[in-house]
């Protein structure tokens, strides 16, 4: 099993862009849904899209990363395209 760190070090990975240049990851496991939730901040804006855990087990486990990295990056294209507050 990996918990968050490790599904943060994971996205970093496929998206090194991500953590540095002013964008932001966290990542929460949110028990009520069953499903993972990742929060990207840049600046003053943020974004969240939800990964279902077993997308995000197949992509942990070396397997397919696709609709892990279709999500985060859809996510990294919206947050840099917002206008700024």
């Amino acid at each position: 099993m990996y918990g968050k760190k490790e599904l943060c070090d994971k996205i970093r990975s496929i998206y090194p862009e991500i953590g540095e240049c002013g964008i932001d990851i966290d990542v929460n496991y949110d028990d009520d849904m069953k499903t993972w939730t990742v929060y990207l901040k840049r600046d003053d804006k943020s974004l969240k899209t939800f990964l279902e855990p077993d997308d995000a087990d197949l992509c942990m486990e070396g397997k397919q990363c696709v609709s892990l990295g279709i999500e985060i990056n859809q996510l990294k294209d919206s947050i840099e395209r917002m206008p700024n507050r």
